[in-house]
């Protein structure tokens, strides 16, 4: 019994110093990467600066957001993908808000991504997907769809998060769950903690950062079942915080629907003028060009008329190239003279850059082709388009640049 009792309490207080450790600012801790990266920049004045900070000191910032945690080396929005964040400075993290069979609020990216992200498709909740697994045969890719409303709350909590991947070609569950690409890892896959909504609150309340959950698209037809409406869904996602008695200060809601926007604008007002409105106009425009205002889905004067103060989109939107520099595009410029507030993704989720990038950079693919270019696209969305915050799946990136800049 002695024995027992002294092993509870060295586990009690190894709890409590991990995370007064958490919550202190003084232990954050960005690892070998972002130094890197520096090494790998040109020669200039940008190297040279953030040459200069390498001694630190490290501390949180909110223009570090955690995407999804830290996904480009742990399972997404798993409870040690967001510890991991908040190890690495970010001051935001993200929740993605999808809902269950039985209406409780979890973290997924997205409602249908459960046979990528999770072990579902090994478990005998596997059976119970809207498509479960088929394997690949001739030209037919294998598939699978699992959604969060296949399963009750109880079930969800079985799962074991893991790195987002599928093998088109597998020809079992064993092999389309074997897919993590070469630039990422399976090393922090073996436990992948899953998370509700109100877990996810609590534990940032504990890591001390700030909230931006993200309303997500449901897979299902809504009303969900008749009468869960897509009001009363993104009504339960901000009483969420009201009950954890969360500033609403410290909340900023999106979601890639303007509506939902507006509802907070309009219901929950306190919440509502922190709303992010994520643009994907590129998905939902033909011939969008955001170096071209006539082809936007709304102006940015429209949008902060109608009380919008945020607005989200991905990185290649804001940039573009004129005589071999990286300069502001148009919406860039036409959201900050609108007044809104930028924020923009994905930093870190394009695996390497000798390429140009990939998606993410796209408008200034022809100058980029090195992982230290990171760096120079992202003084760039700083100093001249004058972002407020970036999403990185490796926040130790962003938050050594902020932290550089006294970006707080």
């Amino acid at each position: 019994m002695l024995r027992l009792a002294a092993a509870a309490l060295v586990l009690a207080s190894s709890t409590s110093l991990s995370q007064a450790e958490m919550t202190d600012a003084a232990s954050v801790q960005l690892g070998p990467r972002p130094f890197y990266l520096v090494q790998d920049m040109d020669d200039g004045a940008l190297k040279e600066k953030l040459l200069s900070c390498q001694n630190g000191p490290f501390t949180k910032s909110t223009w570090s957001i955690g995407h999804r945690g830290a996904p480009m080396q742990f399972p997404e929005h798993t409870r040690e993908s967001y510890t991991a964040a908040a190890r690495m400075g970010a001051g935001v993290i993200e929740c993605d808000v999808t809902f269950t069979k039985d209406r409780e609020l979890v973290c997924r990216h997205a409602q249908n991504d459960l046979a990528t992200t999770t072990d579902i498709l090994a478990t005998e909740l596997g059976a119970k997907c809207t498509t479960p697994f088929k394997p690949a045969s001739g030209d037919e890719d294998a598939a699978a769809e699992c959604r969060t409303s296949d399963i009750t709350l109880a079930e969800f909590r079985q799962l074991n998060g893991k790195m987002d991947a599928s093998n088109p070609k597998a020809a079992n569950v064993a092999e389309f769950m074997d897919a993590t690409a070469g630039w990422r890892t399976d090393l922090y896959a073996t436990k992948g903690t899953v998370m509700t909504h109100m877990e996810s609150i609590e534990l940032f309340k504990e890591l001390g950062v700030k909230f931006t959950p993200e309303l997500k698209a449901p897979s299902v037809e809504m009303p969900f079942e008749g009468d869960y409406t897509q009001e009363t869904y993104a009504q339960q996602m901000i009483d969420d915080y009201k009950e954890a008695g969360v500033d609403p200060a410290d909340v900023f809601p999106q979601s890639f629907s303007l509506e939902d926007v507006l509802y907070w604008i309009e219901n929950e007002p306190e919440f509502g003028k922190q709303a992010v409105y994520l643009d994907d106009s590129n998905d939902t425009v033909d011939g969008f060009d955001p170096m071209d205002a006539s082809t936007w889905a709304n102006g940015m004067a429209e949008l902060k008329e109608m009380g919008v103060n945020y607005i989200a989109p991905p990185m290649w939107y804001l940039v573009a190239v004129e005589n071999g520099e990286i300069v502001p595009s148009t919406y860039a410029k036409e959201a900050k003279a609108a007044g809104l507030e930028i924020i923009t993704w994905t930093a870190e989720r394009s695996g390497l850059l000798q390429d140009g990038g990939g998606w993410y950079y796209q408008s200034v693919s022809d100058v980029i082709d090195n992982d230290g270019d990171v760096y120079k696209l992202m003084n760039v969305l700083h100093q001249d388009v004058g972002i407020v915050g970036l999403f990185s799946d490796w926040p130790a990136t962003t938050t050594y640049y902020a932290n550089c800049f006294g970006l707080k």
